[in-house]
């Protein structure tokens, strides 16, 4: 069974220029599964995003499908719900590969041999060209970012929170997949999952300084005194004059909302994928708690897996 999904309005002028398709929920196996129309149409591939509903773990007296090694849940309620999400995406025979993440711009090349080893690699994306291999990230309001060249059939899975965001590690793995594979950025399909949105995602002046620093663009992804933040204006440490402000009037607010999805977005399209070639979901996890999961918004919660294996 397969129900489309609304389309979330979008929160200003900026966010019109690019709409997002209409993703899929596919219920398989007593899960549900969200799915990119756009890979979903790639027969040499199988892909999903994991959802919050059903699997074997219990979180505040509701059963989750909980996919990440977390302290309140137990390995072997997560190696289950692994196993049943693998198969509903219809890669329960591929040898799967995940990263110990670390908020880095680190790729690697997941190979037959690579795939075997007893350890998963340090790193935030991975990209392959092999048949059998599932390549797998784990996100509770980072955004997951899976590639399909769809000429040279090679595959990416990507892990982008601020931190990698600001490092460009969806460029970077993209660029990798140049070197090694020869693809072309305007063969790419890109699929932006379920991540934290704009409308909650609240940084502090030193993201925005960052952002400012590395994006001559970065204004168009913030909501709030970004300028001020971004250049220290808002920092009492560095003009004095900000606290000789007459009684009742408070400094301007210290923090500003990122809104990843768009900066990948750009991101992804300055290194050539095509704007029409890139979806995202259009949902946020802190919004959407009844649906996935949530570290912002819950600090006690479970781990989403986005996946995408070469059949």
């Amino acid at each position: 069974m397969t129900t489309a999904l609304p389309r979330k309005k979008v929160a200003s002028k900026r966010h019109a220029a690019v709409k997002a398709s209409s993703w899929d929920l596919r219920r398989a196996g007593g899960l549900q599964i969200l799915e990119a129309p756009s890979l979903a149409r790639l027969g040499w591939l199988v892909h999903g995003f994991s959802t919050r509903p059903g699997g074997a773990s219990e979180l505040d007296g509701t059963r989750v499908l909980n996919l990440g090694f977390t302290e309140w849940d137990s390995r072997d309620r997560v190696l289950e719900n692994r196993k049943n999400f693998f198969a509903a995406i219809g890669a329960g025979k591929m040898r799967v590969v995940t990263l110990r993440q670390i908020h880095s711009d680190i790729p690697h090349r997941i190979d037959a041999a690579f795939a075997k080893a007893s350890q998963p690699p340090q790193g935030d994306a991975l990209f392959t060209r092999d048949p059998g291999i599932l390549l797998a990230v784990q996100t509770a309001d980072c955004v997951p970012i899976l590639l399909a060249d769809t000429k040279r059939h090679a595959i990416a899975a990507i892990h982008a929170g601020w931190r990698g965001t600001l490092r460009r590690i969806a460029a970077k793995a993209l660029g990798r997949m140049q070197m090694e594979f020869g693809t072309r950025p305007e063969d790419v399909i890109a699929a932006l999952g379920p991540g934290i949105g704009r409308c909650c995602y609240e940084v502090g002046s030193d993201v925005a300084r960052e952002f400012h620093a590395q994006f001559p663009n970065a204004r168009e992804w913030f909501d709030g005194p970004f300028d001020a933040l971004a250049s220290g204006e808002n920092d009492p440490n560095w003009l004095p004059w900000l606290t000789m402000r007459p009684p009742g009037h408070p400094p301007p607010s210290s923090r500003v909302n990122l809104d990843l999805i768009a900066a990948n977005r750009a991101i992804l399209a300055d290194a050539g994928v095509p704007l029409r070639r890139i979806s995202s979901s259009g949902f946020c996890t802190s919004c959407h708690t009844d649906l996935f999961f949530s570290y912002r918004r819950e600090r006690t919660t479970g781990r989403l897996i986005a996946a995408i294996g070469i059949l």
